[in-house]
């Protein structure tokens, strides 16, 4: 079972356990803002490495279970599998959030949208050489509000760069207006 599998069903028995409860999170509609870390992850033929990635967003809360948001995510830097060069890749994405509330301050979302990449590859004798494209991106978060301006999230997101997939698992903290 990889990951994502892992994390949606752990996501998917907390929402059905939590809707017994019957509580409704009081998600602000209007606009938002923030910015997370956490660690950027491939795992392909070319590469195996991890690294440090931050990423910054706003969006639009439409209504307290669907917004949009835009974001920019830096995901670091990955050694090549020998150790010939370095991958470095950054994206904008824009994404459809859907929120299902467990509680009045609990709640999970689901992320669905696009993402324009670009990517460098270092290598020393060979120089420089350029990638870039436009690729689906999902994920999945559960989010906490300490208040009705500060909200802490957890989430796992995968974005696909034409045949590599990079994951990012990060801690955002989101500030609404």
């Amino acid at each position: 079972m990889n990951k994502t599998n892992l994390l949606a069903g752990t996501v998917l028995a907390a929402a059905l356990g939590a809707l017994s409860f019957g509580a409704q999170a009081a998600e602000p509609v209007g606009f938002y803002a923030g910015a997370g870390v956490g660690q950027s992850m491939v795992d392909e033929y070319f590469a195996d490495d991890e690294d440090t990635a931050f990423q910054v967003f706003g969006g639009y809360q439409v209504n307290p279970y669907f917004g949009v948001e835009l974001g920019y995510t830096d995901f670091g830097e990955a050694d090549l599998r020998g150790g010939v060069g370095k991958v470095e890749s950054d994206t904008v994405s824009l994404v459809a959030v859907g929120t299902l509330p467990f509680t009045d301050r609990f709640s999970g979302y689901a992320k669905a949208g696009f993402h324009s990449w670009d990517a460098e590859v270092r290598a020393p004798g060979v120089g420089r050489a350029s990638d870039d494209g436009t690729d689906p991106t999902y994920g999945l978060g559960l989010q906490y509000r300490f208040t009705d301006n500060v909200a802490l999230r957890g989430e796992y997101s995968r974005f696909e760069l034409d045949d590599v997939d990079t994951d990012l698992a990060q801690v955002q903290v989101r500030f609404d207006f």
